[in-house]
């Protein structure tokens, strides 16, 4: 049985509790809520990394690490990920449940206590962040920035929604870019630090066998220095009903590449999280390509081997379908024709009954399964965090189980085609 409490600790400061005797672990999470902007997206991400370096009580990683011994060898890392329009930032962590300590001895407090310093109690030199960490964990991030040219797949992707929403937050990436790192100093990510502190919406969460109150005692007393500020708001994120209108935008890049990447980026017509439709475009993108009994995975790869690989994805906070696809150089008018055709035929009602249920099943699966890892129920409650959302992975199962093939039909024909990427080898390749 599990029981999710969700509490406002102090203005902007919101507490789920999970509470399951299913996991032997405990987990937690910490997080601050951001608009997403190029200008201060690269500090956002870089602050966990120094966070986690080292606090008042713990300056380095050598004590930082023996406390966690201490606690069993639990595990503390930082975050950081976007919701739609939102870039979060801040630590998940792992402990063993109190349930199972061998001496019985609370550890519930003492992690809150520890995620709690690291956040707000910094290990400091001349009342800013110490510059030997900032250099470090800077370097280190803009090595991350430029790996994730390295899974092409995953680039292609990110690209398309760049290019999607260049004149929309979303189009910011979540680790900034290289050069705003390359400026940050001790001091400009220390007055970031404090602004975010201040103004940035706040989740907690906690799951685990202690009971609710006793979470929400333990994270009041762990996160007490937590700035008070009655105006935290939530952020927004902005989803825009339709294209432009014109023509879908193309946008083509060369890299030593073998394999070409096909993205096509779809407006769904304003349906996102929040509204009555989604249950409906979360079983439309499946019947279209988000499982391997997709039309896409059935057709355009299997039946005529157009493709490598073919898949949809939603972003349903922002309201958008994502197509992935790999493919040889020559075949794109192929395979895009073909994708859109497929997006015809659900837009035209030809969904067999083995198609819908196959995909409603899977997506009913997925969600219910959500249940069993602590790491996916984490990600599922701050993405329902961000959305302003309560409803559990059960709820919306019992929404999806009502969707009919004339609502999923409805939803297909508000697809709009916006952007088209194309990811070529350069010439002679």
């Amino acid at each position: 049985m599990i029981q999710v409490t969700h509490k406002e600790l102090m203005p902007g400061v919101q507490m789920t509790a999970v509470h399951t005797n299913k996991f032997k672990s405990s987990h937690f999470g910490v997080t601050l809520l951001t608009p997403l902007d190029w200008e201060y997206a690269t500090q956002n991400a870089l602050l966990g990394w120094v966070l986690r370096r080292g606090s008042r009580s713990h300056p380095d990683m050598q004590s930082i690490s023996a406390a966690l011994d201490e606690l069993y060898g639990g595990v503390v890392e930082p975050l950081v990920t976007k919701k739609g329009e939102t870039q979060c930032l801040g630590f998940v962590a792992s402990f063993l449940d109190d349930a199972y300590a061998l001496k019985g001895e609370p550890i519930l407090e003492q992690a809150a206590q520890l995620l709690g310093e690291l956040l707000l109690h910094p290990c400091t030199n001349n009342g800013v962040f110490k510059e030997e960490y900032v250099e470090s964990e800077r370097g280190n991030l803009i090595d991350r920035i430029r790996a994730q040219k390295n899974d092409k797949r995953q680039y292609s992707m990110s690209r398309l929604a760049r290019e999607m929403c260049r004149n929309e937050a979303f189009g910011v990436d979540k680790l900034g870019d290289e050069e705003h790192a390359r400026a940050i100093t001790p001091v400009t990510l220390w007055q970031r630090y404090q602004d975010l502190l201040s103004t940035a919406r706040v989740e907690l969460y906690y799951c685990g066998s202690a009971e609710p109150e006793r979470v929400e005692q333990a994270l009041r007393q762990a996160f007490t220095d937590l700035p008070v500020n009655e105006n935290r708001e939530q952020p927004a994120c902005q989803v825009r009903a339709k294209a432009d209108g014109s023509a879908p935008r193309i946008v083509e890049e060369s890299l030593d590449v073998t394999q070409g990447k096909l993205g096509m980026g779809f407006r769904t017509g304003g349906i996102s999280a929040r509204d009555e439709e989604f249950p409906a475009l979360l079983l439309m993108n499946a019947v279209f390509g988000g499982t391997s009994m997709s039309k896409l995975f059935m057709n355009v790869r299997e039946r005529l081997s157009l493709c490598y690989f073919a898949s949809s994805a939603l972003e349903r906070i922002k309201g958008l379908m994502l197509v992935s696809s790999g493919i040889e150089f020559e075949k794109y008018q192929q395979a895009r024709d073909e994708i859109l055709a497929q997006l015809e035929a659900c837009r035209r009602g030809e969904i067999t009954s083995d198609e819908l249920e196959g995909a409603r099943r899977i997506v009913v699966t997925a969600l219910r399964t959500t249940l069993d890892s602590q790491n996916r129920m984490a990600d599922y409650w701050l993405g329902q965090a961000v959305a302003g959302l309560e409803e559990s992975p059960e709820e919306l199962v019992a929404r999806v189980e009502r969707v009919t093939v004339d609502q999923l039909v409805k939803v297909a024909g508000k697809m709009e085609l916006d952007t088209i990427y194309f990811l070529k080898g350069k010439e002679g390749v």
